[in-house]
């Protein structure tokens, strides 16, 4: 399919059909608990869209935009890795998984975070605009020359993460001594 609109389409129920989807624009479309497994997604764009729990093993995802999209559960660390490519604005990416997915240069833009796994992701020069991290593990994560200067509720060590010209704002700095059981007022 090329540069083709999907609107208010029920997924969950009826199968979207394998194959792939090129310049294509999904609005307000429910894929939750759908298997996505295998479908190709290049330069998409997903507005108002809920995928949480989709599947996700082997779906390819390049260059592709989620705008205020619910992705609660999602494993993106069984994506295709190669081209591996997205953006997420306004979206509720709660339980997800990036682990070890090779994503520099991401930007998640007022999203809500709570308890993803970054465990040995690559996130180099990722930027995490005004974000909700509660709960989100880093560890043996590349974050260099990522931005933190707006993001909120992070708790990194940095012991064990790659932050080399890293950005946090001073108030951001008590997400980095946490581990230390350091009081900052």
């Amino acid at each position: 399919m090329y540069q083709k609109n999907f609107t208010q389409r029920d997924y969950s129920n009826h199968p979207i059909e394998k194959g792939e989807y090129e310049s294509c624009v999904f609005s307000n479309c429910d894929f939750s608990n759908s298997d996505l497994s295998g479908i190709v997604f290049i330069d998409c764009q997903f507005i108002s869209c809920n995928l949480s729990m989709a599947k996700l093993f082997k779906t390819s995802f390049q260059e592709v935009v989620f705008s205020d999209c619910k992705l609660l559960a999602l494993r993106f660390d069984k994506c295709e890795p190669i081209g591996l490519a997205f953006e997420f604005s306004n979206c509720v990416i709660d339980h997800a998984s990036f682990y070890q997915c090779k994503i520099k240069k991401t930007k998640f833009l007022k999203c809500r975070l709570i308890e993803v796994d970054f465990v040995q992701s690559d996130l180099g020069g990722s930027v995490f605009d005004n974000c909700d991290l509660s709960g989100a593990i880093f560890e043996r994560t590349n974050l260099e020359s990522s931005d933190f200067r707006s993001a909120f509720n992070f708790n990194l060590n940095p012991e064990v993460n790659r932050l080399k010209k890293a950005k946090f704002s001073l108030e951001g700095v008590k997400g980095l001594l946490g581990k230390y059981g350091i009081e900052i007022s």
